[in-house]
């Protein structure tokens, strides 16, 4: 993995492990090179709650993803979530050295440092401050602010912090195979980077990646985040659901689920049925169609439910110009776009990364959008980088005390 255009996305799942490897191209496209994948084990909502089992789970599919590229791993992006992921919004304000009115870069960071100058919780660490607008001596709306003339520089952020241990875990679970990591990235940020344009950004969106353990989300208003969070409920409560719904085994419940499964209610014949064919320690049944998806929306709309009411403690879902973005496993659902509308009240549709170049299968797959964003993260990243014309490691933090 010489080439520094070459990256890699991990997502360590409820339901599987991730790995994908592309490679950056000069014109800013990316090409997918290879995609990993092993089942997830030791993992539960989103969280490692058995370090060796997952660690195992992981390596297998790094070693998938080297020989499905023909690349050998080194370093990986990873994606982090779980339910004690927090954010909130804060202005930083600076004043700008007298000695040059002219904003640098180091006013850029110390806006930053004072924006986090506010209170979490003890065990948590910041995991993003991510710029929604600069402010120059009360101009609004700042893209850029480094060179221009200024006395004070505001920027309001969205912060996004959570359980220093339990992100520590995630990173230890990968340096111990080993591989470096190179940053530790929220879930759904990562996805909306491949899942919306920067136009949808800019006019008004919500992803929500509905995933085996967690739904995670994040909503920007004119292209900057507003709020992200995690619900610690996803595709495994359904799959549960119909479990003890219909008194049958986990794993034909998720098959159930997966081949027949549908959100849509009253579609069905009357009386319509699924076969369940019988099979070692299982005497086969039938099931009504219309109780098996009655089940199925039954729990996602609970789950979307759940989600408008967080959301609305901010005003922003009146600012959704493009609406709803459904990704990850389950989005693969049937009517699930026109149950969030349902939910919601604002179009909804089930989406998958952009187009890209390489293994169609992947970027069209919506399981591989967070993984996959993961690499346009690290795209963005090694550029900003290249511009800047610094390579500090960001990881340390987690482990060198700070808060």
């Amino acid at each position: 993995m010489a080439s520094s255009n070459l990256m890699v996305g991990l997502e360590i799942g409820t339901s599987k492990i991730c790995v994908v490897v592309g490679e950056g191209k000069p014109d800013g496209t990316i090409k997918i090179l290879g995609v990993g994948q092993a089942p997830s084990r030791g993992v539960r909502k989103g969280e490692i709650v058995d370090f060796e089992t997952a660690m195992k789970c992981v390596h297998e599919a790094v070693v998938d993803a080297e020989e499905k590229s023909d690349i050998m791993i080194r370093s990986v992006y990873i994606g982090i979530t779980g339910a004690h992921i927090q954010s909130f919004n804060n202005r930083g304000c600076v004043r700008v050295s007298e000695d040059h009115e002219e904003i640098d870069e180091q006013d850029i960071e110390d806006v930053k440092i004072n924006a986090r100058e506010v209170s979490i919780p003890a065990p948590n660490a910041f995991l993003h401050s991510i710029i929604q607008h600069y402010h120059v001596d009360g101009q609004d709306g700042v893209l850029n602010p480094i060179g221009m003339l200024g006395q004070k520089l505001e920027a309001d952020f969205h912060i996004i912090h959570g359980v220093r241990t339990r992100i520590q875990n995630t990173i230890r679970c990968v340096k111990e195979l080993p591989l470096d990591v190179e940053d530790v990235v929220f879930t759904p940020f990562a996805a909306a980077q491949v899942v919306l344009t920067q136009h949808q950004k800019n006019l008004g969106a919500l992803v929500i990646d509905v995933g085996g353990g967690t739904t995670d989300y994040v909503l920007y208003v004119d292209g900057a985040v507003k709020q992200s969070g995690v619900l610690a409920v996803g595709g495994d409560h359904i799959t549960n659901d119909i479990s003890m719904g219909l008194r049958i085994p986990m794993t034909r419940a998720e098959k159930l689920k997966v081949e027949e499964g549908s959100t849509v209610l009253g579609n069905c014949l009357p009386g319509e049925t699924v076969l369940l064919k019988d099979d070692s320690g299982f005497a086969g049944k039938e099931v009504e169609r219309e109780t098996l998806n009655t089940i199925i929306h039954m729990r996602l709309r609970e789950t979307f439910e759940l989600l408008k009411r967080r959301l609305e403690d901010e005003p922003f879902l009146d600012y959704l110009g493009e609406g709803i973005f459904i990704t990850g496993g389950c989005s693969q659902l049937n009517g699930i776009d026109h149950l969030a509308e349902d939910v919601f009240g604002i179009p909804a549709r089930a989406s998958h990364a952009r187009t890209m170049s390489g293994l169609t299968s992947a970027f069209e797959n919506p399981q591989f959008s967070a993984a996959i964003g993961l690499i346009k993260y690290a795209q963005a990243v090694q550029g900003d980088r290249q511009q800047r014309g610094r390579f500090g490691r960001f990881i340390g933090k987690f482990f060198n005390g700070m808060r």
